[in-house]
Order: structure tokens, then C-alpha cells, then sequence
């Protein structure tokens, strides 16, 4: 019924936004009277922003055809290596480079696509070979492909590590911290050949009981039957996942958006001040960052309920009582694999300490081996997107990696025939 709902609700918005972009148009057409006034503008400028809040989106597109390698332009190939049935395992290949690290960015299924990290993605792909989870949209995949939980997410991470190789690299954004800190254990354990040589966690609820946030009291504060009972709904009939269970993307992002309502309004309002004063430039950045924040899909019911009850409610991986098919998770047997925690200062997400805790689980790991970074004046968005992500935080990342790989990427030039 929740689903149904929306369903319609979107359906008339849809239309509402098409309107208001006839609209706008029209105004602001010079073969309109009313172009040459006051009003018309201003009410034009007003249907514009009404028109891209209110737009049906998809899933975005990365869109890299090339980078920069030793300042030289180099094009890149977007491949998927790896496909399952939640998600695919995606190379941005970059062309007559080879060497550099290996590098598995984890992206967060939280609502929103792989695409979010697209400005991470930009800023590695030069000095590293650069891999993405790319997660699938819960509601397009057919329920004879069975369930997908917290369990299936580790095994999907070691998987796409085998697929790599051994000596690889893994960057976890936010919610994946705590998955990917449970692979590695695992493997660690096991004496997989393919664990990592680090793993960098960024903003991740390891230990959501230091520091929390309004999403931490959000999800501790009722019952977990209430989350099943209220905010999981079935897949309508004209999707492929018809009749699977989920937590829907929308509902996720009226949360996010709702707990910062009053700094959306004011980035709308600027919106329409920079059309107003016709800076398209400011205006058009504003309208690319809710083109992304605002495309969001579907988790399935299971992975979302055992998160809440494990990670948020029961804080089972900091208790050392978290399990993966019935074997515990033992971040003590994390030896060889260098850990960095990164926080940015002005997180409202993840709160200072919830991801540092890692450092702290990882009993039998050398000091030498462990590094805290706190990011000065950085929101949770800032850690990996952004200026002070390009300028300040990457440079940590990239150092920490290159302590513990051997080699730099060689432009290749290939002979052209006679």
C-alpha cells in the first residue's frame, strides 16, 4: 500500500514537473511579453527550481571517458568484470596505463547509487587501477534470485576480492565500514590469499554508540518490529522485483532530507537567486548535486533489518558478537592488513570515534600498521566528494596505499603499424 502510494503521488508529480518546465520555458522565451518584465523571470526561475525537484530520475551514469596520467590525458573504459545478481563488480580501465595499485572502492547500500561517489572514483583513478561494487537497485531484481542480506554482502565482497587478485586495495564509504571490516577479519583468519593490503574506512558505524548522531538515535529509538512493521514494503507489479520486500529509496531519502530540511530549503532558495541574478553556473551545480542526491533505490528488507538489529541496535562487531554463517567475526585476527580510520570533524552521519573504533578492535595488528585521520571542518558528504576530498583527504589515502604496494603506473606507448 506504502509503495502503491508513492507510486501515484510520483505519477502526478511527474506531470506537475513536465508543466513546470513548459512553463518556464515559456517565460522565458523572448517572444513572450512577459520575458520583458519583472515577473516573468522571477516566475520562471520559480517553475525551474519546482521543475528539477519535482523530475523522475534513473540511475545516473559515471561518465568518464578520460584522466590525467603524469599530465598527460588518458582515456578511460568503463567495464563490468563481475556480474551477481545484486551487484556488479565494475574496472574503469584506463588506457596504455598499466601498473599501480589495485584498488576496490566499497560503495554504501544506503538508498543511493554507486554514482555518489563518482568525484572518489575521479580522484583515484589516476595513480590506481580503479574498482567499484556497483549495487543494484533491490527493485529490479526478480525475487526467483532469492534474498540478499548482511551475510550475502560479505561474501560478495571476498568474492569480487578473489576476482581482483591478491594484493589489492579496499576503500569502504560510510555504511559498507562494517562489512568490509567483517570480510577482512574473515579472511584474515582463514589465511585467504586475497585479503587486502588495507583497508581504508571512511565515516563507517563501527561503534555507533560513541558519538551519536541523529541517524544513530533514529534507529535506536523504537523497537525493531517497528521498522518491519512500518517502513518495509512490497515491490508493486511494474517492476521486475515485483513482490519482493524492501526498504524503499524514497523513504530513506525524505529521512536524510527531512533532518536537514532547513539546509535543503536555503540551498533551493540560493537556487533560485542564482537564476534570478542569471549565474546559471552556481545554479547548475545546485542542480547537480540533487540530480545525485536525489536518485536513490530500493534495499532489500532482510539486508536493511539485520543492519538496524546488528549494527545499530545490538552494536554486535564492537561487542565481539557478530557472526557470518554461524563463525564469529574477529577483527583480532586482522595481523598484516593496514587499517586507516578517516572522520571528518563536522560528521552528522557517523559521529568522531565511530569509525576509529576499528583501530581499537584489531587487537593483534602492529601500531605501525594503524592510522587515525580527523578531518578538520569536513561534514560526512565533505570526506569523500568535494574540494577538502581532493585536497586533503586523498593525499592520506594515496600515501597510506603506497606505503604498502610496491611500483608506480608506466604510460605504455604502443608502436602504431607502418
Amino acid at each position: 500500500m506504502l509503495y502503491s502510494a508513492y507510486e501515484l503521488q510520483r505519477s502526478f508529480l511527474n506531470n506537475a514537473s513536465a508543466m513546470a518546465g513548459i512553463g518556464a520555458g515559456w517565460l522565458n522565451s523572448p517572444a513572450n511579453p512577459w520575458f520583458y518584465t519583472d515577473a516573468g523571470p522571477m516566475m520562471a526561475s520559480a517553475l525551474d527550481v519546482f521543475a528539477h525537484a519535482s523530475a523522475p530520475r534513473g540511475k545516473p551514469e559515471f561518465g568518464f571517458r578520460s584522466t590525467l596520467v603524469d599530465g598527460g590525458p588518458v582515456a578511460v573504459h568503463e567495464e563490468v568484470v563481475l556480474r551477481k545478481p545484486f551487484g556488479q563488480l565494475k574496472h574503469f580501465r584506463r588506457e596504455d596505463v598499466e601498473g599501480g595499485p589495485r584498488l576496490l572502492i566499497v560503495a554504501p547500500m544506503s538508498g543511493h547509487y554507486a554514482t555518489l561517489l563518482r568525484g572518489t572514483v575521479e580522484r583515484m583513478l589516476p595513480g590506481h587501477e580503479v574498482y567499484i561494487t556497483d549495487w543494484r537497485d533491490a527493485r529490479c531484481v526478480p525475487t526467483t534470485e532469492g534474498k540478499f542480506d548482511l551475510d550475502d554482502y560479505v561474501d560478495y565482497l571476498v568474492e569480487y576480492l578473489e576476482h581482483i587478485g591478491p594484493g589489492a586495495h579496499m576503500l569502504a564509504v560510510c555504511q559498507p565500514s562494517v562489512p568490509c571490516l567483517a570480510a577482512v577479519s574473515l579472511m584474515s583468519e582463514a589465511g585467504h590469499p586475497a585479503r587486502p593490503r588495507t583497508l581504508t574506512m571512511m565515516g563507517g558505524p563501527i561503534d555507533t554508540r560513541e558519538a551519536p548522531t541523529a541517524v544513530n538515535t533514529l534507529a535506536t529509538e523504537r523497537p525493531f518490529a517497528w521498522f518491519k512493521q512500518n517502513v518495509i514494503a512490497t515491490v508493486p507489479y511494474n517492476y521486475p522485483g515485483a513482490g519482493r520486500r524492501v526498504y524503499p529509496g524514497f523513504l530513506q531519502l525524505a529521512g536524510f532530507m527531512s533532518m536537514n530540511l532547513g539546509d535543503h530549503l536555503l540551498s533551493h532558495w540560493e537556487m533560485f537567486k542564482h537564476m534570478r541574478a542569471g549565474d546559471g553556473e552556481s545554479a547548475d551545480a545546485t542542480k547537480r548535486f540533487y540530480e545525485e542526491y536525489r536518485s536513490v533505490c530500493d534495499m532489500t528488507a532482510e539486508f536493511y533489518l539485520q543492519t538496524i538489529d546488528v549494527v545499530f541496535q545490538r552494536h554486535l562487531l564492537p561487542r565481539g558478537e557478530m557472526t557470518h554463517r554461524g563463525r564469529r567475526v574477529d577483527p583480532g585476527a586482522i595481523t598484516d592488513v593496514a587499517l586507516l580510520a578517516i572522520e571528518g570533524e563536522r560528521d552528522d552521519i557517523s559521529g568522531l570515534g565511530q569509525t576509529r573504533a576499528a583501530l581499537t578492535l584489531a587487537t593483534n595488528l602492529p601500531e605501525a600498521c594503524k592510522r587515525y585521520h580527523m578531518a578538520e571542518g569536513v561534514g560526512h558528504y565533505g570526506i569523500f566528494n568535494g574540494s577538502k576530498w581532493r585536497e586533503r583527504i586523498a593525499p592520506v589515502v594515496e600515501a597510506w596505499i603506497a606505503g604498502r604496494e610496491e611500483g608506480a603506473p608506466q604510460r605504455v606507448v604502443r608502436a602504431r603499424a607502418a
